[in-house]
């Protein structure tokens, strides 16, 4: 695979409406865990829609592993020209600080929001230019905004193979559980230190 989608689900589907969330790292642990087997066996691109959540945690997680593995590359597509300009500005100062690490950067269609056409233009264009997606949906959570992207990357694996990975609540869960282990691992050491 030598390109992948990655998103799923906007913070507020998470009910996450600060960047010290602590769920986000455990996402991006999850996205991290995902991409490194797909870099060894080489993937060059990471293309993502760049809305608010997923999306961008992603592409900080990614901007990231560019440390380790120089050649990765990162991209954001949206469906049309400067969609943050209706976010809060915590939101969009995060935004712009994510560009700096972006490679390529552009809206699928030119000019604002026009209509959903636009977020089925952008989609089809990701999926026809990437050979996977990694999509963090729980089927058992509700439904949400990833269960469209979900069908579309369904429907294109069974005609031309082309691959899902899942993350999933109970991964993202285990992550926590592992981190919160080792916190209280280190705790219990400290403690028969002093």
């Amino acid at each position: 695979m030598k390109n992948v989608l990655i998103t799923g689900y906007r913070a507020h589907e998470l009910n996450i409406f600060s960047q010290k969330h602590k769920g986000i790292a455990f996402i991006q642990k999850a996205i991290t865990n995902k991409l490194i087997p797909l870099l060894e066996e080489g993937l060059e691109w990471v293309i993502t829609p760049g809305q608010y959540g997923v999306d961008l945690w992603a592409c900080e997680a990614v901007i990231t592993l560019k440390r380790q593995y120089p050649n990765l590359k990162l991209s954001i597509l949206t469906a049309y020209s400067n969609p943050e300009e209706s976010w809060k500005e915590d939101k969009k100062t995060y935004f712009q600080q994510l560009l700096g690490g972006v490679d390529y950067y552009a809206s699928v269609t030119k000019g604002e929001y026009e209509g959903v056409w636009q977020f089925t233009a952008r989609d089809e264009l990701m999926l026809r230019k990437t050979d996977g997606i990694i999509l963090v949906y729980d089927e058992d959570g509700g439904v949400g905004s990833p269960r469209f992207m979900k069908e579309k990357a369904m429907r294109k694996a069974q005609a031309d193979g082309y691959r899902y990975i899942s993350i999933a609540s109970d991964d993202i869960q285990s992550i926590a559980d592992e981190e919160n282990f080792r916190e209280m691992e280190d705790i219990a050491i400290h403690e028969e230190l002093s």
